[in-house]
């Protein structure tokens, strides 16, 4: 089935933010000492697709990625994922969420230990309902509403505008007028321009992120018997009548909590004290 001219005139209000956003994450990545991966070669990977893989062997395709000990001719571990989409109706804003939901949300259960930040730069029509569940889950939203993406693009007398009427034919001109344009970054520097404080909190928030430093670390070794209860009348009676001064009760886990600056936390438990030691030496 052949590709719609909607979505691929889409795709290409993607890959402008994408060049706009670029050079702001290398500046980044170069004051952090971090590398920056993005679609294209590189020969510690194959392919010029940016792909990860969760603990599930699932993959998924990213925007931009970036890593501590990364170089050319190796992977680092990750400590930033940054997703960019393009949605032109709201009602498929929330579909959208939960898809990047679905692809970065795994990643950061696998490399908990080591990301700081997910952020996700939004273009187009987007409920509050859709940015809010995308906040509730950890992502920096950084939106660029409609009708700065229509602004922008005016600018360069390019009109960017279409409706559900819009034709084939009409799109096709307008992808024809990006491409003929002689140099598409203008465009994505004034996507930016024209909505610079809210790109300058994504960035600041980056900054703070990748800034962060552990503040406390709690180590709770716990021992006793477990006790498994069906109800929540049961549980409550269990311990109206548990007698919490015993002794001699056996070693069950060590549960482990790592507080930041940021409020970020990290909790984990284990049985084994090997097993403790290498998470906690994962930060080191």
């Amino acid at each position: 089935m052949a590709e719609s001219l909607a979505h691929k005139f889409g795709q290409i209000i993607g890959e402008l933010l994408e060049i706009g956003l670029q050079p702001h994450l290398e500046q980044f990545a170069k004051d952090n000492n971090l590398f920056l991966d993005k679609k294209g070669e590189r020969i510690a990977r194959s392919g010029i697709k940016l792909t990860w893989v969760d603990s599930k062997e699932n993959r998924h395709d990213l925007d931009f990625v970036l890593e501590k000990d990364g170089t050319s001719n190796n992977i680092g571990q990750p400590v930033a994922f940054v997703e960019i989409a393009w949605r032109r109706y709201t009602k498929h804003s929330k579909n959208k969420a939960q898809e990047i939901q679905g692809a970065i949300l795994p990643l950061v259960e696998k490399y908990k230990n080591t990301i700081s930040f997910i952020g996700v730069v939004l273009a187009g029509e987007f409920t509050k309902g859709a940015l809010d569940q995308l906040k509730s889950q950890g992502f920096c939203v950084l939106y660029f509403p409609y009708e700065t993406v229509i602004k922008a693009f005016g600018k360069f007398d390019i009109d960017a505008s279409s409706d559900e009427n819009t034709s084939e034919e009409e799109f096709r001109k307008k992808i024809n007028s990006v491409n003929e344009f002689t140099d598409k970054s203008l465009i994505s520097k004034e996507l930016l321009l024209i909505n610079k404080e809210e790109v300058d909190g994504f960035i600041s928030s980056l900054y703070s992120s990748i800034s962060r430093s552990i503040e406390k670390i709690f180590i709770l070794p716990l021992f006793g018997t477990e006790f498994q209860i069906n109800t929540i009348k049961d549980a409550i009676q269990f311990l109206d009548g548990y007698m919490e001064k015993r002794t001699n009760n056996k070693f069950v886990k060590y549960e482990i909590i790592i507080k930041y600056n940021t409020g970020d936390k990290i909790d984990a438990s284990f049985r084994n004290k090997r097993d403790a030691m290498q998470f906690l030496m994962s930060f080191a």
